[in-house]
């Protein structure tokens, strides 16, 4: 059995499931922003595991957070009380301002579940959602996801899901009845390809979802932990949803959802999943949790809320800046930003920006997405604005 690190990729192709294809690139270590290959070659992450690195690679917080919780206290189940998951949930309900619940899962679309099963708790079965949205690939997540390359190959799926058009305010109001458990939103649209709903959107969706008395539930797996510069995105506009998940960058690295229930207007959402009516073996683990501590907590000590607004306003006018007639917008929020292309080339430019020393993600064919941690400095923007010109260029966009 080898173990040389040189040809991974070929290994990989001969052992794994072909679901994720083979990679073309071996990572074997990290720091901060910045990844190194099998070859001792650095690249500056603009991905950030897909936006799950919040705080980059072996940061010393969480690696000492991580190396302690293991050495002292490891998995226990939810058989048993715990520090770190409980401390954490008061931490996350702090930081919303509002009294609550917290179930902890291990990733987004397991916090996508728990709020998909609360919905049927209220006696409806009704959900509405959004074309393009993205909640999960398990079964129900994917009942949400409103993408048919996703779910057409899996159908049927579970529940009654209706998808409206994202953004449009009458075809939700057109939606949503009596009947509906719940309306499930993201903040932003990020796999769909960093997609910014109107203003006002979020609170429309607010008002609807209160007159008929179904859940509105905000997907911020991708939004949340300060990755569009607040702590959770729909703070942004003063919106206070009935749920809301998270995942990705709350664990830091480490596998961690979250679905938080609120309870000062529907104090009923607290009883709705009473004892073994859900569960996850290894949701609120420990050690998961004592990391996104770690993150939570040095986000706020290193004020990287208003850091993320700066370099992501840097990151966006830099790009929109070059005039490069390749790039037709740039949109999104903080440092979770999608760059527009005249044409579908996302590919052939992640793929030119790679050999440049550069990782980003081609999410839709005409569109790059970047979640890079958010601790990124203005010199690495810099250094990013500096190099983009040529892969513009090398893919077809020559001015």
């Amino acid at each position: 059995m080898s173990t040389d690190p040189s040809n991974l990729p070929d290994r990989w192709q001969r052992v794994m499931l072909g679901n994720y294809g083979t990679p073309s690139l071996a990572l074997v270590r990290g720091a901060g922003a910045v990844v190194v290959d099998q070859s001792e070659r650095e690249y500056l992450d603009l991905f950030g595991g897909i936006a799950v690195n919040a705080l980059g690679h072996a940061h010393p917080a969480v690696v000492e957070a991580v190396t302690t919780q293991i050495g002292t206290l490891g998995h226990v189940s939810n058989l048993f009380a715990a520090e770190p998951p409980v401390t954490l949930a008061e931490l996350l309900l702090t930081l919303t301002g509002r009294p609550g619940r917290v179930y902890f899962a291990n990733s987004g679309a397991e916090a996508n579940e728990a709020a998909f099963k609360l919905s049927r708790r209220t006696g409806r079965s009704q959900v509405v959602a959004a074309a393009g949205g993205f909640h999960g690939r398990t079964m129900g997540a994917l009942a949400l996801t409103g993408q048919p390359s996703k779910a057409d190959p899996f159908r049927p799926l579970p529940g009654e899901v209706t998808h409206v058009p994202y953004g449009d305010v009458d075809a939700l109001a057109q939606a949503v009845s009596d009947e509906t458990a719940m309306v499930i939103l993201e903040p932003i649209q990020g796999e769909a390809g960093v997609l910014v709903p109107p203003a006002g959107y979020l609170t429309a969706a607010r008002e609807i979802t209160r007159a008929h008395g179904a859940l509105l539930v905000l997907d911020e797996v991708q939004t949340g932990v300060a990755r569009t510069g607040h702590w959770f995105a729909h703070q942004a506009e003063g919106v206070a949803p009935d749920v809301f998940t998270l995942a990705k960058g709350l664990g830091g690295g480490l596998p961690l959802g979250a679905c938080v229930i609120f309870t000062d207007e529907r104090p009923e959402l607290a009883e709705l999943l009473p004892a073994g009516s859900h569960g996850s073996t290894f949701g609120g683990n420990p050690v998961a949790c004592a990391a996104a501590l770690a993150v939570l907590r040095t986000i706020a000590a290193e004020g990287l809320l208003d850091h993320v607004k700066r370099v992501g306003e840097q990151l966006r006018s830099g790009i929109d800046g070059l005039g490069h007639p390749l790039v037709a917008e740039v949109r999104g929020a903080g440092l979770l930003l999608g760059v527009a292309l005249t044409q579908p080339v996302a590919g052939a430019l992640a793929a030119a920006l790679q050999s440049a020393g550069f990782l980003v993600n081609p999410a839709q064919p005409e569109l790059l997405r970047l979640a890079p941690p958010l601790i990124l400095s203005g010199e690495q923007v810099a250094t990013f604005l500096s190099a983009l010109p040529a892969a513009l260029d090398q893919v077809g966009g020559t001015r």
